[in-house]
């Protein structure tokens, strides 16, 4: 499988390639050449696979120039030594829990796979230097997944004071090749910072850089793997009902890996594009007009984009049809009220607790949801991450114990200038 650069199609280059450069030229993002298919029988026969079976074989033609299928597979069973279980929890929603890895996020799936790329990538003689911003999750995800992979020095930007502290202190707390920076300013700051990094031609003369945000290909296509894992489990729950996926979605890299799923044959009827108050794709569905904005704070703080990256690989995937992409896609915008108030409203009744994401995706996808159809929900992040979100519907929600001042980071302002320096240090 080749990939190419959406900005410049004939610049093409292997999964190799992609992963270690991260951008193509002029900030493109690489997409796989073509979607493969999976037969029909793969999802007649998916509750008789286990989930290393079904990861191998879907994933397996997007990486074949780069790995054998036994390699794969060991790659594989190092990534997912944790559940991915349904929960169901309304009769016709349930929740498939996607934090139970290392640092208690989804994002752990596509950090771990990555870090193993890199990892088997790099030369060990001229170390990779992995840049990544991040609104929260990412950047605890790719510390935790690259922390002491030999010949990567992973450097993360997150900004200041917008990040929880049990957040920030997964990030600061490792040390070794992970250096955490908090700079003045928002996520979309942080990002811009990385993709101009990825550009600079000077600096690249002198660092090999890649990125372990969801614009690289390793890091946001093994995360459909979970979309078949969840079918499996709720194969048997359908009952004749269409199958609908809400994902919370920020940099929407996560709903980009469910919309490849789907197109390599997972029955998903409908996606839920569930938005915070950050609601640029909302307002390109409606408007039929992308415009990017300056991001806001909000009590699901990782979902805070106002430009997300994968935006064009959505439209790239759907040929730029509006109405296709309107077709398949619904987005529903939740307050920061209407967050509290879903967390509320799920511990009060049936004793479980969403974290602010996961509300914002139930909340959305019950304001969608059809009797002829059943839902799950992408549940992003453990409640521990956010206890002062939660902490203030339920009160006795315990408190983590979080010093951070045993932590290691470094303080920089909005400025490329003074984040070149960084890296070239």
């Amino acid at each position: 499988m080749n990939y190419y650069n959406i900005k410049h199609k004939d610049e093409i280059v292997s999964f190799k390639e992609a992963t270690l450069r991260g951008l193509g030229k002029d900030k493109g993002l690489f997409v796989p050449e073509h979607i493969p298919s999976l037969p029909t029988s793969f999802f007649e026969e998916i509750t008789q696979k286990n989930n290393i079976e079904i990861a191998t074989e879907a994933l397996y033609p997007y990486v074949n120039d780069s790995f054998s299928k036994e390699e794969l597979q060991k790659v594989l069973e190092e990534v997912f030594v944790f559940d991915t279980p349904v929960k169901e929890l309304l009769s016709n929603t349930s929740v498939l829990e996607l934090f139970h890895g290392p640092t208690m996020a989804f994002k752990d799936v596509g950090a771990r796979f990555m870090a193993r790329c890199l990892g088997k990538f790099s030369d060990k003689d001229n170390p990779t230097t992995v840049v990544v911003a991040t609104s929260g999750d990412t950047g605890s995800a790719v510390a935790n997944g690259f922390y002491k992979v030999e010949g990567v020095r992973v450097v993360i930007l997150f900004p200041k004071g917008k990040v929880s502290p049990f957040q920030e202190y997964q990030m600061t707390s490792l040390g070794a090749n992970i250096q955490a920076v908090e700079v003045e300013g928002t996520f979309d700051d942080c990002q811009a910072l990385v993709k101009q990094a990825l550009s600079d031609a000077s600096l690249k003369a002198e660092r090999v850089l890649s990125s372990a945000n969801s614009i690289n290909v390793a890091r946001f296509l093994p995360q459909m793997l979970y979309y078949f894992f969840a079918y499996k489990q709720v194969k048997d729950l359908l009952d004749g009902k269409d199958w609908v996926v809400a994902v919370p979605s920020g940099n929407f890299g996560n709903l980009t890996a469910g919309l490849y799923a789907h197109a390599m044959g997972l029955p998903v009827s409908k996606f839920v594009a569930a938005n915070n108050a950050n609601d640029t794709f909302a307002q390109y569905l409606q408007t039929g007009s992308y415009q990017a904005k300056a991001s806001v704070a909000t009590l699901s703080n990782a979902m805070d984009v106002g430009d997300p990256s994968n935006f064009v690989r959505i439209q790239e995937l759907f040929g730029h049809s509006l109405e296709a992409i309107r077709k398949m896609i619904t987005a529903v915008v939740i307050s920061d009220k209407e967050t509290l108030d879903e967390i509320a409203y799920i511990h009060n009744t049936l004793g479980y607790i969403l974290d602010p994401h996961s509300a914002v995706g139930h909340l959305a996808l019950q304001k969608t949801l059809l009797p002829s159809q059943y839902g799950t929900v992408l549940s992003t992040a453990s409640p521990k991450k956010f206890d002062q979100v939660i902490r203030q519907v339920i009160p006795s929600f315990p408190v983590p114990e979080v010093d951070l001042s045993t932590c290691h980071k470094k303080s920089i302002p909005n400025s490329y200038k003074d984040y070149k320096e960084l890296l070239l240090s």
